[in-house]
């Protein structure tokens, strides 16, 4: 048996770290980091994956995104344009009850509506099965930069400091932290692009939820929202049939970068949610009168700070649909941009309309070895609000692990684009 004082007494060694040697390191384990980190880990690179959040899943997870946009086209005859790792995640979590295939009454377009922490271990179980290495818990603290390559990074964790040695690095960290970190050019909107706190929503009337009017809601938010402290008047309210919750997101708050701002965005977030569940037990009490709040999510943040590329993608490139030399991804997803706190501005493109995402724009002008995915692109507002949704996003992520696959420790810009291209076929053309 174990005796009661059978412990050792340490003390921290000033000079202690711990260091990892990585292929390739990926900053941020949302979609696009994990599927970088998985793709990238398939082809035989040994791959450490690192977020500052205890687990992985990123806002898809932590913020209770909550559905899965921008696999498909839009209109009748929707078709799916991102391939690979996303196959697997509709296959197996249709398969086992945990994602639900919705076609949108608005745009004809294809959505998925999953349990959050059901896609949380499916993201654990495939780095796992990969061989990927998870670092978490572990803030970014510093960048060690020079001759246009990115060499280390050095994070803070509760164990003591990390530092990760790569060749070649993944920021899919939403902020381009690593651009920021390493003292390379970044862009930050003039003008706010709001985000949202996700919440579930439980004990409600099922049946009617299910047939719910949203442009009812809307219309209620508009004339009596700002009684309840709200300040938007669309978004959405679904239930997931027979789990007995409904996905609520229909707040907007501005998100900053500063540390204190970031915790009272925190606070204004749950304020609004809060607010929002008076006003559905007050204005709808057929079918809200008891409804409470299950799980709040995470602030979800949608454009704060992203790369200055070789490229910039423009609203007038994806409104044309051309496909550029270097084109690595497909897009679909119509302009989203949340500028105004009451409401999203959308632009819509015909039926069937597809873009596409250049490699260009994912590559830091300053920087050989750094390739961005998901957020941080870099796209004028427009174009960014379309293409930062999760579907493109998984497309990048498998990008940007091919494209420092193929780079090795050459600049990424030089890689041969018919080969990456053959790679990523599947995701460029119908019969690829």
């Amino acid at each position: 048996m174990t005796q009661l004082n059978d412990t050792t007494i340490r003390r921290r060694s000033a000079a202690g770290s711990t260091n990892l040697e990585a292929d390739i390191c990926v900053l941020g384990a949302g979609i696009s980091g994990v599927s970088a980190a998985i793709e990238a880990a398939r082809l035989g690179r040994r791959v450490i994956l690192a977020d500052a959040a205890p687990t992985i899943g990123g806002q898809a997870v932590g913020s209770i995104v909550g559905t899965i946009i921008g696999l498909y086209t839009h209109g009748p005859d929707a078709y799916q344009i991102t391939h690979g790792l996303a196959d697997e995640l509709v296959n197996e979590l249709t398969a086992s009850g945990d994602l639900l295939r919705r076609r949108s009454e608005r745009t004809g377009t294809i959505t998925f509506q999953y349990e959050i922490m059901q896609l949380g271990r499916w993201m654990e179980r495939k780095c796992a099965e990969a061989g990927v290495e998870l670092l978490v818990g572990a803030a970014l603290n510093d960048a060690d930069f020079s001759e246009r390559r990115l060499k280390q990074l050095e994070f803070a964790t509760r164990y003591g400091p990390v530092t990760v040695n790569a060749t070649g690095f993944v920021d899919a960290s939403g902020d381009a932290a690593l651009s920021w970190q390493a003292g390379l050019g970044v862009r930050e909107p003039n003008a706010p692009v709001y985000g949202s706190l996700n919440f579930l929503l439980e004990n409600y009337d099922e049946a009617k939820v299910a047939e719910i009017d949203h442009k009812l809601i809307y219309s209620r938010l508009k004339e009596v929202g700002a009684d309840y402290g709200l300040v938007r008047h669309d978004g959405f309210l679904f239930a997931f049939p027979g789990k007995g919750t409904a996905l609520a997101n229909l707040t907007h708050f501005k998100t900053p970068l500063d540390p204190i701002g970031a915790g009272k965005m925190v606070l204004e977030g749950r304020e609004q949610a809060d607010g929002l569940v008076k006003f559905l037990r007050n204005e709808f009490p057929e079918m809200f009168a008891k409804v409470s709040v299950r799980y709040y999510g995470n602030p979800g943040i949608r454009q704060t700070r992203w790369i200055v590329a070789n490229h910039q993608l423009t609203l007038e490139e994806i409104r044309e649909g051309t496909q550029p030399a270097d084109a690595v991804a497909r897009c679909a997803w119509w302009v989203e941009l949340h500028d105004t706190e009451e409401l999203v501005h959308w632009e819509e493109f015909p039926d069937g309309h597809v873009y596409y995402i250049p490699l260009s724009c994912m590559v830091p002008k300053e920087a050989d070895n750094i390739v961005a995915a998901g957020r941080c692109v870099d796209g004028d507002t427009f174009a960014l609000s379309a293409v930062r949704v999760m579907g493109p996003c998984m497309a990048m992520g498998a990008a940007a692990a091919h494209a420092l696959d193929l780079a090795g420790s050459g600049p990424v810009n030089n890689v041969d684009m018919t080969e990456l291209q053959a790679r990523l076929a599947k995701n460029l053309t119908n019969g690829g």
